[in-house]
């Protein structure tokens, strides 16, 4: 079965189809999201400051995850240099910006990681470490777990079901054995121990073309499921809707649901959602310094408004903090239901 939603693809034909972009172009039937926004008082999208520099370390991953927006794997080069690396730093010094959000790929693969973090540290910044788990449990990486406790960063991982055939078939074999055994050495550090001050978030996301259940509950499930199968806890979990971006929209065509994936996102449109968006706080960096509103917008390649700086070496937080967001209809994959965002559910 082949979509009917129409298709743009951006870059080298001949080059790696994976490397291409894909954005969607909306059909006469579908409201633009521009549309749906400006009916809700919030068209145009304005930032509201900045709490998170969200920086994307590279494309490199010891995973090849099927929901992945990134399109991350073992094969990918693209990666941060240690120069990026500190015009990033320099930006977070010189500026108010409570968090710096680390992720990739796997950003623990990136060479300068272990620095950021300690240079942050030193800044007195809250650190996310976006983990897959699993990199913690692979040679060259397995002293990460002290060295996070160490520096006491937030590890926000992904750990898309509390069943093993579920987690494996989206993530690859073994995988799911693996981050259990990360996820206890985790817990014997005080990673997600009551009044440890180690934060431990766990990300869920659907296995296929449907909108993840209500968080609360489903983070119930999860505790009574991890404590009472493997002795694991955590700190909270978080629902992340599958964006029709990189991996997934792949899938999605591939399987002939993408028409049917998109109806039901934009019928699901929540108007509290979208007044909470993540980009409305967060500027997103790209692995070469570039500035993007959000890490979805940075897979697509539509960065911050042109009259904006471009890159994080030219960072001028006063015109960037009450920006005019980028929008398309991908976005209303972030503004479906309870909404979406890097901090789970946003009306829930």
């Amino acid at each position: 079965m082949s979509s009917n939603v129409t298709l743009h693809r951006e870059g080298n034909p001949l080059a790696d189809p994976a490397k291409q972009l894909i954005v969607l172009r909306p059909r006469p039937q579908h409201k633009l999201f521009e549309a749906a926004s400006a009916e809700a008082g919030l068209y145009p999208l304005r930032a509201l400051g900045i709490d998170v520099l969200q920086v994307n370390l590279g494309k490199l991953c010891n995973m090849t995850c099927s929901h992945c927006h990134v399109d991350a794997g073992p094969e990918r080069r693209e990666i941060m240099t240690r120069e990026t690396a500190e015009a990033c730093v320099r930006a977070l010094a010189a500026t108010d910006v409570p968090t710096l959000d680390l992720t990739g790929g796997a950003p623990e693969m990136n060479p300068n990681f272990r620095w950021m973090v300690e240079e942050a540290r030193g800044l007195g910044r809250h650190i996310i470490d976006r983990c897959n788990l699993t990199i913690l449990h692979t040679p060259g990486h397995t002293d990460l777990p002290e060295f996070l406790a160490a520096q006491r960063v937030e590890i926000v991982a992904s750990l898309p079901c509390y069943l093993e055939t579920n987690v494996d078939a989206q993530r690859g074999s073994h995988a799911f054995e693996r981050s259990i055994d990360v996820l206890r050495q985790l817990n014997d550090l005080g990673y997600g121990q009551p009044d440890s001050g180690l934060q431990l978030t766990l990300v869920y996301n659907p296995v296929g073309a449907g909108l993840p259940p209500p968080q609360d509950q489903l983070e119930q499930d999860y505790r009574r499921e991890l404590a009472g199968r493997y002795g694991v806890v955590f700190s909270r979990l978080f629902t992340i809707t599958n964006m029709p971006v990189g991996r997934f929209l792949n899938y999605l065509l591939k399987t002939g649901t993408l028409d049917d994936y998109l109806e039901k996102l934009i019928g699901a449109y929540n108007p509290a959602a979208a007044a909470g968006v993540m980009c409305r706080t967060t500027l997103s960096v790209d692995w070469e310094g570039q500035l993007y509103d959000c890490d979805f917008n940075q897979m697509l390649g539509l960065r911050v408004h042109h009259s904006l700086p471009q890159n994080i070496r030219d960072l001028d937080p006063e015109r960037l903090t009450h920006r005019i967001i980028t929008t398309g209809q991908h976005c209303y994959g972030c503004t479906a239901g309870d909404g979406s965002s890097c901090l789970g559910v946003i009306a829930g």
